[in-house]
């Protein structure tokens, strides 16, 4: 099945495609060997935030006793809503007295009392922010119960102070701007991306026959939705080499000089490459904007920020232009969530241009949003992105669930409360030491830098042949072997699967390893195969030439 028409069937599929076929290649492996199934391909991963969601599960029962102040028919199970006043002196007694019931608790065995936590969330968040309390509370409880629609539909009152703070130390720890946002909670990085192409298209923002920039390497579905009939967009790539430790060049951004180009879709931290933007680039990017391309749409996801201290996010540094995207999935362990956010400034070029466009467009933008509000041109971009999420006519039932929203204001809360940012610290750990374990079982040398986030990584193949073995080799395996064989060798010969990084435009003769998901002796093992397959091409060359097998 090995053979290079096989691959060529291959090519044109996204990398998470080709991983059923890795699966079952590497799944039927593991099941004749004693070598155990290793699917290090995708980026789910294996730590929950706990605090968070302690608060969360014990916030709901309290919510479910105000719910039956209100009204309760224990015969048929049916209770009321929960009510507002006197809300938070309900919430302090019903605590104290859990806390009270948790005098034998060991902290340093047990962690910190769910009450515990969820009363500090809450009294942090009242004094933090000078919220009314039963205002607050009462927001937490008729949302966790989920009772009523999302009311404003683009985001709670109280989650969206709160995520905004939480926004700007995930996003912005190390370029705080002076700029306030405007968020939309949403279903998760995923449902961001699809609602912002949706929204710049029917702004009229990005159009048909427009051409785009991607930093690549990059997530591949930003690689394949600008080319659906939907968007019909052209891209250029704006590339980071690792030559160049995966950072932009001048000669790089000279090619969104082109007024041609319209948007840059970044994401940053770099997914496969794992690194974040370094000061020069974003200067490189920020002079280019504020000098020749003021015009310039920028879109930047930065999921992985936050597993680089002090992150510096183009959210903080060119808030005009800028959309951000945030995902709540990584960090705290909870892709099923669907937690994730849109940014956009209060003050920014969206609603600029919006006003911008001729007669003929405005009064087709008119008529798409006059259900809306007698005033559809003065609705901004980021209300425009909730209304179209929902086709426009739904627009009054949008939203994120109310559920999920106090999922993200816990999150948020939690790790505000954490000046000593342990939780952070732990993360990084956790994939700070399986990169190392991998870098150990492939036997060569590495000096990631700081901006490295270490939960991603890409094994160019390449690269490494290159510096180890030399030039000649890696002309004989290019000439004579598919990239594919990378992974499927990987998968057929050891039980392992990793995604080809040719789908992430990285390097053709590479693979995407995820740092997050297996524990920490797989990696070695991970390690150790990769270089066995390196072997097997270097020793496949040296019979070919008729050298001695080394």
């Amino acid at each position: 099945m090995l053979d290079r028409n096989f691959y060529d069937s291959l090519s044109d599929l996204s990398p998470f495609e080709i991983k059923d076929e890795l699966i079952k290649l590497a799944k039927s492996s593991s099941q004749k060997s004693a070598k155990a199934f290793l699917n290090a391909g995708r980026g789910n991963p294996n730590w929950t935030a706990t605090r968070a969601r302690e608060a969360f599960f014990l916030l709901g029962q309290f919510a479910l006793t105000e719910a039956k102040r209100a009204y309760y028919d224990p015969k048929a199970g049916v209770a009321g809503m929960p009510p507002k006043d006197g809300a938070h002196a309900r919430f302090e007694k019903w605590t104290k007295k859990l806390l009270q019931n948790t005098a034998d608790w060991d902290e340093e065995d047990e962690g910190i009392p769910p009450a515990k936590t969820l009363s500090d969330a809450v009294n942090y968040a009242i004094t933090t922010f000078r919220f009314d309390a039963d205002a607050f509370v009462h927001e937490l409880t008729d949302s966790i119960i989920g009772d009523n629609y999302p009311v404003p539909d683009r985001a709670l009152h109280h989650n969206e102070i709160i995520t905004h703070e939480y926004l700007m130390w995930a996003m912005c720890a190390g370029h705080r701007p002076k700029a306030k946002f405007d968020l939309y909670p949403v279903e998760g990085g995923t449902a961001a991306m699809c609602y912002i192409f949706k929204a710049l298209k029917n702004a009229r923002l990005l159009n048909a026959g427009d051409t785009i920039a991607l930093g690549t390497p990059i997530f591949t579905p930003y690689l394949e939705m600008p080319e659906l009939e939907d968007y019909d967009l052209k891209t250029i790539n704006v590339s980071a080499e690792q030559e160049d430790r995966f950072q932009f060049t001048d000669e790089d951004i000279k090619a969104l000089e082109n007024p041609k180009v319209k948007a840059l879709f970044l994401v940053n931290p770099g997914n496969p490459s794992a690194v974040a933007m370094d000061p020069d680039s974003i200067k490189r990017l920020v002079d280019l904007v504020n000098k020749k391309r003021p015009d310039l749409i920028v879109l930047t996801d930065d999921v992985y920020g936050t597993f680089v201290p002090g992150f510096q996010s183009l959210l903080g540094h060119l808030p005009r232009n800028t959309i951000g995207v945030y995902s709540y999935s990584k960090y705290f362990g909870c892709t099923g969530w669907r937690l994730g956010v849109i940014a956009v400034a209060e003050d920014n070029i969206f609603d600029e241009k919006i006003k911008a466009h001729s007669e003929p467009i405005q009064k087709l933008l008119e008529k798409r949003y006059k259900a809306m509000t007698p005033k559809p041109r003065e609705v901004k971009f980021i209300d425009r992105i909730v209304a179209d999420s929902r086709d426009v006519a739904l627009n009054h039932t949008a939203g994120l669930s109310l559920p999920q929203q106090v999922m993200m204001t816990l999150f948020g809360l939690v790790e505000l409360m954490d000046v000593e940012k342990a939780y952070q610290k732990a993360c990084i750990a956790i994939c700070t030491k399986r990169f190392w374990n991998l870098i150990e079982g492939m036997g060569v040398e590495s000096n990631p830098g700081i901006y490295f986030d270490h939960y991603y990584g890409i094994i160019d193949f390449e690269f490494w042949l290159r510096k180890y073995v030399g030039e000649d080799v890696v002309t004989w395996v290019k000439d004579n072997i598919h990239p594919l064989d990378i992974p499927f060798r990987l998968a057929e010969d050891h039980g392992i699967v990793l995604l080809n990084g040719s789908g992430f435009d990285a390097p053709s003769w590479s693979a995407r390893v995820s740092f997050a998901n297996l524990n920490d002796e797989a990696y070695s093992q991970i390690g150790r195969a990769v270089r066995s397959v390196a072997r097997g091409y270097v020793q496949t060359y040296q019979a070919a030439k008729g050298l001695k097998i080394s």
